[in-house]
């Protein structure tokens, strides 16, 4: 059968996205290869151009987002970008989140099913386009992590309210310490719905490509139907769930220090805190309160708050120092405000809760719950 395609106009095709719809599909994909498909303020801008236009567009039945390269669909943010606007009071800094969080939000909201292919590194803001999928794919590539802590930040795009709705204390355990999870923790925990393996995606991604679909259901379907279980090899939640559990469930963040200095899954528990030693204390104890707030708030709400945060993460927090040791300088010995969790006062966290703005004002005022 004959396909038909469609390029999208001009305005919908960046450098670094190629927006297209062909046989039945929106295809967004992220065309930034050298740099993980990180995400700039064009990009996002491209992707909210082409998915708005798309959403109510009939010969649209499905959008597939996908990562050129083979290595990422997406590292996250341009974090280079975040370190020269914030040192230069740039206010597209907090443009660039406001449009991410609007993007994030028209994807977990999206009128039409929304494939995310997780092929190799899903990270950060790579997340916050993937997590709110009605399909999310992985492979035996997928290196998936929310590891904000490490440049101090917080797992924002919505992190705060998808890691607080994985089972257990998983997601205090994934956004404190920033671990790295593949396919198999992924699908345990429900951060993704279905596995297959890199050449069985290839040849899905043809077949479609080529193809001239009708339904929604029929896209899914090929997905689906050639799902596989992943290697669970090196999985880390489901052998250590029990000790995760018992440590990050604590109250504070020096509470999961002692509860790991103490606990029965030794190995494990020595790893982790060597792991948490490296990351930014403040920012440890904010992402604990933003989990637990998580909890108990629409996705709306938490986007904004997380706005609100990011402001305070680059005028008071560590996020320019982090940014700094890891893509700047690469001296990877960043600086901290507080050389210890126990420098941390609360009084320090609730000041990342309390909002810039008047609630009138807010500028993703708009998002819907």
């Amino acid at each position: 059968m004959q396909s038909t395609v469609s390029i999208a106009p001009q305005a919908e095709v960046q450098p670094n996205v190629i927006a297209e719809v062909r046989g039945g599909i929106g295809w967004l994909t992220l065309n930034r290869p050298q740099a993980l498909n990180a995400l700039s303020l064009e990009m996002i801008r491209a992707m909210s151009h082409a998915l708005l236009a798309w959403q109510h567009d009939p010969e649209v039945h499905a959008v597939i987002l996908r990562g050129e390269g083979g290595k990422a669909l997406c590292a996250g943010g341009d974090i280079r970008f975040f370190h020269r606007a914030a040192t230069a009071n740039d206010p597209q800094l907090i443009t660039f989140f406001t449009e991410e969080y609007r993007l994030n939000h028209l994807i977990f909201s999206y009128a039409k099913p929304y494939i995310a292919l997780m092929d190799g590194v899903v990270m950060g803001g790579g997340m916050g386009i993937s997590q709110g999928a009605s399909l999310r794919v992985v492979t035996e590539r997928t290196k998936m992590a929310m590891p904000e802590t490490n440049i101090g930040l917080f797992p924002d795009v919505g992190g705060g309210w998808f890691l607080a709705r994985v089972p257990g204390q998983v997601g205090e355990y994934l956004g404190v310490t920033g671990q790295m999870i593949e396919a198999a923790d992924a699908l345990s925990v429900g951060l993704a719905d279905c596995h297959v393996t890199t050449e069985a995606l290839s040849a899905i991604v043809q077949r479609l490509h080529d193809g001239n679909w009708s339904s929604a259901e029929q896209i899914a379907a090929c997905f689906t139907e050639a799902a596989s279980a992943p290697d669970d090899a090196k999985a880390i939640i489901a052998p250590h769930r029990e000790a995760i559990d018992d440590c990050f469930s604590q109250g504070s963040v020096q509470g999961i220090f002692a509860d790991l200095a103490g606990s029965t899954d030794a190995e494990w528990a020595a790893q982790t805190a060597a792991h948490m030693a490296k990351r930014s204390p403040l920012m440890m104890a904010v992402t604990l309160e933003l989990i637990r707030r998580g909890r108990h708030t629409t996705l709306a709400d938490e986007l904004r708050r997380e706005l609100d945060m990011m402001t305070h993460v680059f005028a008071e927090g560590d996020g320019i120092e982090g940014i700094r040791a890891l893509a700047v300088d690469k001296d990877h010995a960043p600086k901290w405000k507080h050389t210890s969790i126990d420098a941390v006062r609360d009084d320090e966290v609730t000041a990342f809760f309390v909002s810039p703005w008047r609630h009138e004002q807010h500028p993703l005022l708009g998002l819907s719950d």
